[in-house]
């Protein structure tokens, strides 16, 4: 069967329009602040845009800050305080599975096919952040499975004394790997060609794992009962986002410096630096520090507010970030004011 190649039965495409001056030839899209006032490709992209959809990978990204933030915090609150502690313990421990479970899920669908999420099993490479990325989740998916799983028969009194021996042994490397998985994808969109991920690496990574931090802690918080624990997770949550918030800055300052700043004057920028930034980070460590300067903790409802702002905030800056990144990589403005020889890097 004989089937013709559309471009033969249509044609070629028509060439890109030709703009009538060098002046015009140059300027960006109208309503768009320019980041370069250089030549460009006809005006045309000169990246793409990553594949993903934001929302199911901004949701996998977040699930993985807060998996592996649990698990962090449950170790360290039950090497640090012991029985004390068995009740945030055991909720950190079971909030681990998050990620291996429902973010895994959010993988596959947006892989489209299983095939392309085992595949990623084949190689370890230790120059790829992907392969180091991948290897991590499954590491830490099999200790936080079996940290949960000890966990479980502890609680239901199946041989108590081994399953609390497993469930520690486990959670130490958990915990160690669950630090990974919270700063692990900043480093594999810093590792991409889109220009504003790979701008500011530094400061990316290190919101990330701040974020999830404090978001991990106001999750946590949310099912304790403990005065004096939800004092600790609130002191923690607020020196994390205090990191945050310091981390933003440097992002911010070096976006303008390398002239990616401007792909985040979109719909998505804003969400990320009203949601993310201010209601998710700002505004819930400014209730933190002001019920501390009152020496008192913050009445349930904000402080409850507090918490449901963070983890919302947490998941706002990441599906903004990937978007704005996608802006970032559309803009031929952007890209090429990216590309220049005073970005490349020593």
């Amino acid at each position: 069967m004989n089937v013709p190649y559309p471009v033969l039965s249509r044609g070629p495409e028509d060439p890109p329009a030709r703009p009538g001056s060098a002046m015009d030839r140059d300027r960006p899209p109208p309503g768009r602040d320019a980041a370069w006032d250089g030549p460009t490709y006809y005006g045309r992209p000169a990246l793409k845009p990553a594949p993903f959809e934001a929302g199911v990978v901004g949701g996998y990204v977040f699930l993985a800050g807060l998996s592996g933030a649990s698990a962090l915090i449950a170790t360290v609150a039950d090497v640090t305080l012991g029985s004390e502690a068995q009740d945030l313990v055991r909720r950190g421990r079971y909030a681990a599975l998050l990620a291996p479970t429902i973010g895994s899920a959010l993988l596959v669908y947006d892989l489209h096919t299983p095939e392309r999420f085992l595949n990623m099993f084949r190689v370890a490479k230790a120059t790829s952040p992907m392969s180091i990325g991948t290897w991590i989740l499954v590491g830490f998916s099999g200790c936080a499975a079996l940290t949960a799983a000890a966990q479980f028969a502890d609680d239901r009194g199946v041989g108590p004394g081994a399953a609390r021996t497993i469930a520690r042994g486990a959670s130490l490397p958990a915990a160690f790997l669950g630090a990974g998985l919270t700063t692990y994808t900043a480093a594999l969109l810093a590792a991409t060609s889109t220009p504003l991920w790979a701008a500011a690496p530094r400061a990316l990574a290190v919101r990330f794992g701040a974020s999830a931090i404090a978001y991990g802690a106001a999750f946590l918080w949310l099912g304790e009962r403990d005065g004096g624990l939800a004092r600790r997770l609130e002191t923690l949550a607020a020196a994390a986002l205090a990191v945050d918030l310091a981390a933003d800055a440097a992002a911010t300052a070096a976006y303008r410096a390398k002239g990616v700043a401007p792909a985040l004057s979109g719909p998505a920028g804003t969400v990320e630096k009203v949601m993310g930034t201010g209601l998710g980070a700002a505004l819930p460590l400014a209730l933190y520090a002001a019920s501390r300067l009152a020496a008192r903790r913050p009445p349930p409802r904000l402080g409850t507010l507090a918490a449901l702002a963070i983890l919302a905030g947490g998941a706002a800056f990441r599906i903004g970030i990937l978007k704005s990144g996608a802006e970032s990589a559309s803009r031929p403005d952007v890209s090429f004011r990216f590309m220049q020889s005073d970005n490349l890097r020593e």
